[in-house]
């Protein structure tokens, strides 16, 4: 029987255990390593701030859902990884050894990147943590009883989950517009990226012109090119001397690899995501394997402010499916399959409160075939509708 360890509960680790243990049964014994005991929906975190959802709408029990699937789960946070001894080490010191290695641990937040970044003591907000949300939504209440002031909502440089910060903003605009606070709340929009809804993917489509077409409606101040200096009070100064004024910011934060991971210098870039071939099989050992926010994937083309690609949850889960594939052919003597990240398609909703835009695509790197754009209200139906679905389904372990 061989011994699978899988680094990650989320949209990669989750899928990519599940599989393995449904295609190789007992062949395989499967254990599954996440620091926290919960899934927690993060598509789902735009809504938080505004009192639209709270935990328990969108998390369930990783246990159960293992436990159901014959797949041993534990809840602790990876210490150290040993590629040479095949082992991995927790903080409570136990010690884990594998025949194959799933490395699916998603990404730290870079908040250091930027003097003023970390909400937890800086002084804007973020939502890329069910925590840092809450506190969004309190000082969103704050925002609210003190009747409004300038809103910046955007993504420093070094981001990648651009999509979350067009989100953020559209609901953002929405929101002050059920507040009766859209005449006195300006918003700006200030990224890294070169031009608007570029996306870190070089743009998308015809979605340039949807954005431009919708901030012009909200009247919403774009800044592009933006390289983030530091945060004060009420404040945000770019390293080229703009001076950005604000009562209210949410800023998207870089990404790094976790910290076990970084560690691991020759299998990861500078950044610690693993770098892999187009088996997912990280430099150097064939019987490692990346997925997710976890691998590195570099940008198409250069930007003048550094734009990362994003890795969204759907992309994860069909890396994860490639993952679990070569696992199951590496233990069973077969052809492992070839597919690069960026040839996988693309499926992407943006919510935008009570509107939206429906994105897919062939590929979800250049070069493309096509991509559609489906603008308007049924895409922040079709959101609530997946938000739904993928949680029912996942709670009972089908990915």
């Amino acid at each position: 029987m061989k011994n699978i360890l899988v680094l990650g509960g989320s949209f990669a680790g989750m899928t990519a255990a599940i599989e393995i243990k449904q295609h190789l049964k007992d062949m395989a014994q499967v254990t599954v390593i996440d620091k926290r005991d919960e899934f927690i929906f993060n598509p789902s975190l735009i809504w938080v701030p505004f009192g639209l959802r709270d935990k328990k709408d969108i998390s369930f029990k990783l246990d159960p859902v293992f436990t159901k699937k014959n797949i041993t789960f534990k809840q602790a946070i990876i210490a150290s990884i040993d590629l040479k001894y095949q082992t991995v080490t927790t903080d409570d010191n136990q010690l884990f050894p594998y025949d194959y290695l799933v490395i699916a641990t998603g990404a730290k937040l870079n908040y250091a990147s930027i003097p003023g970044l970390d909400p937890a003591d800086g002084f804007c907000q973020s939502i890329f943590t069910y925590d840092d949300a809450v506190r969004a939504g309190d000082e969103f209440d704050k925002f609210v009883a003190n009747k409004g002031g300038e809103v910046v909502i955007g993504a420093v440089q070094g981001a990648s989950c651009f999509g979350a910060a067009y989100e953020f903003l559209f609901n953002m605009v929405y929101q002050l517009k059920k507040h009766k606070l859209d005449k006195v709340s300006p918003v700006t929009f200030v990224t890294a990226e070169p031009y608007l809804a570029h996306l870190g993917l070089g743009g998308f489509g015809m979605a340039t012109q949807m954005c431009n077409f919708m901030f012009k409606q909200s009247h919403i101040k774009l800044e592009c090119d933006s390289e983030f200096k530091k945060i004060t009070q009420n404040k945000i100064e770019l390293t080229d001397g703009r001076v950005i004024p604000f009562k209210y910011a949410m800023l998207t934060p870089g990404y790094l690899g976790v910290d076990p991971v970084r560690a691991l210098t020759d299998i990861t870039d500078s950044n610690g995501f693993v770098k892999i071939n187009d088996y997912y099989q990280a430099n150097g050992y064939t019987n490692v394997f990346a997925c997710g926010v976890a691998i590195s994937l570099p940008a198409s083309q250069p930007t003048k402010v550094p734009c990362a690609v994003p890795k969204t949850g759907y992309l994860s889960e069909e890396m994860a499916k490639v993952v679990a594939h070569n696992v199951v052919a590496s233990v069973k003597g077969e052809k492992l399959t070839a597919k690069n990240p960026g040839e996988i398609d693309a499926k992407c909703i943006m919510d935008a409160g009570n509107n939206g835009i429906i994105m897919t695509a062939d590929h979800f790197l250049e070069p493309r075939a096509h991509a559609w754009l489906i603008p308007g209200p049924e895409a922040h139906f079709a959101k609530l509708a997946f938000e739904k679905y993928f949680l029912t389904t996942h709670k009972m372990g089908i990915v």
